[in-house]
């Protein structure tokens, strides 16, 4: 290996315990490297995708709608390429009209829990700046745990 530049095949071929034995300029090469290609992925993905969407798209929803459906799995062919369209569905709810529908449960005596799903959450940014009497009162029902480290890494000139 060169004093700095590692390939990928030998970067996928080394342990974590040697990457992570690396001089520190290697660190931080291999680091901006990765950062470099993961968003010349992301923009060449979005490309294919968008020229997929284009070859494809009209013929997938011509097949979507002869087959009566708005969401889910057609497939097309083209020659040997059998081409798979997915369209998921994605629903979303309008938080104040569910707001009232429950109040409206509950008002008819019903339980709530039966007919939605309630998960109660409070911004740490509100929680913090809470006065010390009203976060007692929270403090119970509080978990903190650790996110996933990120780690950013840059060379610094030596004076």
């Amino acid at each position: 290996m060169s004093d700095l530049t590692l390939y990928p095949a030998d970067i996928a071929a080394m342990s974590v315990g040697q990457l992570a034995a690396l001089p520190p300029a290697q660190k931080a090469e291999i680091s901006r490297h990765l950062d470099e290609a993961l968003a010349w992925l992301k923009q060449a993905r979005a490309k294919f995708d968008a020229a997929l969407e284009a070859a494809y798209g009209e013929q997938a929803r011509a097949a979507r709608l002869e087959a009566g459906k708005d969401f889910g799995v057609v497939h097309l062919k083209d020659g040997l390429l059998r081409v798979t369209v997915d369209v998921p569905k994605r629903v979303s709810w309008d938080q104040a009209q569910l707001a009232a529908i429950a109040r409206r449960i509950a008002a008819a005596g019903e339980k709530v829990e039966d007919y939605l799903d309630v998960e109660y959450s409070v911004s740490e940014s509100r929680f913090s700046n809470w006065p010390p009497a009203l976060r007692a009162g929270f403090e119970a029902a509080r978990t903190v745990k650790p996110g996933k480290p990120t780690f950013r890494l840059a060379l610094v000139s030596e004076e």
